[in-house]
């Protein structure tokens, strides 16, 4: 039984922010590290500053000799069966950290050389250079030290959906950067059948992290190894009869071996490959994982376009279905433009109150037009702003005027403006253009026959990201 029929949600993956786990079993996924230094949200920079600091806190202390400080942080660190993600294949029971883990964890440490040589930076370093360090142990560390931001999630999307909480629950250990250490303090949250429920955002789960040792070591180590035995001309190099020559990778690793700790001992020597390693990670950020990955095959999680459309479509224009409208554009927006824009916030609250966003996004994008929007036309775009007016008159001066006022360098400078309709759609377009125009942000706006066009683009390509409407309305306000 899924969270969402636990709780009767009545709505599927698709619609949902965070994994909608199987309560009996642990679901095949893991929290990646990388995941959360490629989110671009004041919450996802939480997790990264708690991570980093308490792996920092972990190799000072290794490092300087204070060999027991070390254990004694470490040990803290549990299976984190809250979440129900791992490989167990019954009951939640985790294969990453169990009993006698962390001492295993610290030796491992301990005793590498990656560690006294300084070259692990953050934790996912750790699953390239240090032995018995996998992706289940990684993603286990990880949720133990973000388990404050995890309960603060899990509690806003309990609120959202009405998912019943628990109050007075233990925490369990939470990391606090301030004092270098662990506490646990009293929270609400979701018990089922007498265990904690910790829920997790789609957004930063990952069927394998990114960072792999076998592409560390076969994509970069042995290509820079390739071209230092080309340019020696040495006697792996092989003559080929076009006349090219070539250095095979099986003759590398026969003489200069594998493993871990031969990837670092030549990352010793050649620092410069995770360097470029790491590069690489960072300006390629892994997509999300699509719906259809996260329901494991289950078609009928798969958003039901039609209803979602309907159900914008279907309500009266007026100030009475303001708030209908407002969720069900959210609804829509979270199913047409996963995995682009991920973790919605509603009813955002901004300038202490005074002002509140209708709904924010955040930008996760690594193709497509939410991304173009960033890096080629750099347009200042971590959030996507939205806000929805279900009028039954014509948008004016000041929903634009509202709509800019939510702008900031921190949130982003792109919004879309979601409306009903427009007698005349072309004096609506030149209203954005002038707001272009006068350098106070890109608004795209969008009305009933915009949203129908958008689904039916979803629905001749699933996988895509392009959205051309967006890309012609953008270009439209920009001219």
């Amino acid at each position: 039984m899924r969270i969402s029929e636990r709780f009767n949600l009545s709505i599927s993956q698709s619609l949902l922010e965070f994994v909608d786990v199987d309560l009996d079993r642990d679901a095949p996924f893991f929290i990646d590290p990388r995941a959360l230094h490629d989110l671009d949200s004041e919450w996802a920079e939480e997790c990264v500053a708690l991570v980093q600091d308490f792996f920092r806190e972990v190799l000072s202390k290794i490092s300087s000799g204070n060999d027991e400080r070390a254990k004694s942080l470490l040990r803290i660190l549990r299976e984190p069966n809250e979440t129900h993600l791992g490989l167990s294949r019954a009951q939640p029971r985790g294969h990453g950290l169990g009993d006698n883990s962390s001492v295993k964890v610290w030796e491992a440490l301990s005793e590498s050389e990656a560690v006294r040589s300084g070259l692990l930076e953050d934790l996912e370093d750790t699953i390239l250079m240090i032995p018995g360090i996998s992706n289940d142990i990684v993603s286990d560390i990880t949720t133990n030290i973000i388990r404050r931001p995890l309960i603060e999630f899990t509690r806003e999307s309990c609120q959202y959906h009405g998912i019943p909480m628990t109050p007075g629950v233990s925490s369990g250990a939470l990391w606090n950067p301030l004092s270098h250490g662990w506490e646990t303090r009293f929270v609400e949250l979701p018990i089922v059948e007498s265990r904690k429920l910790l829920l997790v955002p789609k957004s930063i789960v990952r069927k394998r992290l990114e960072y792999s040792p076998e592409d560390y070591y076969n994509n970069f180590i042995l290509e820079a190894l390739r071209e230092i035995e080309l340019n020696a001309n040495s006697a792996l190099v092989e003559l080929l009869k076009s006349g090219d020559k070539r250095v095979t990778k099986t003759s590398l690793k026969k003489k200069y071996g594998t493993g871990k700790a031969v990837i670092t001992r030549l990352t010793r020597e050649h620092p410069e490959v995770l360097d470029k390693y790491r590069a690489a990670k960072r300006d390629n950020p892994a997509r999300c994982l699509s719906n259809e990955t996260l329901v494991q095959g289950d078609v009928t999680r798969l958003p039901d376009w039609e209803v979602l459309l309907s159900a914008v479509l279907e309500i009266e224009p007026g100030r009475a279905g303001a708030d209908a409208y407002h969720r069900a554009v959210e609804s829509l927006f979270q199913a047409l433009f996963y995995p682009s824009l991920v973790n919605p916030i509603r009813e955002s609250r901004i300038h202490e109150g005074r002002k509140r966003i209708d709904i924010k996004f955040t930008n996760a994008a690594s193709t497509g037009f939410f991304w173009r929007i960033n890096t080629h036309h750099r347009v200042p775009a971590g959030y996507i702003v939205i806000e929805c007016k279900n009028y039954s008159e014509d948008i004016s001066n000041p929903e634009l005027d509202q709509l800019v006022g939510r702008f900031s360098p921190t949130r982003g400078r792109l919004g879309l403006l979601v409306f009903r309709h427009a007698d005349n759609s072309d004096v609506c377009v030149e209203r954005c253009r002038d707001a272009f125009h006068d350098d106070r942000g890109w608004i795209l706006p969008l009305d009933d026959d915009d949203l129908k066009n958008l689904v039916e683009e979803r629905k001749l390509n699933p996988n895509s990201s392009t959205y051309q409407l967006l890309e012609d309305r953008f270009a439209e306000v920009v001219s």
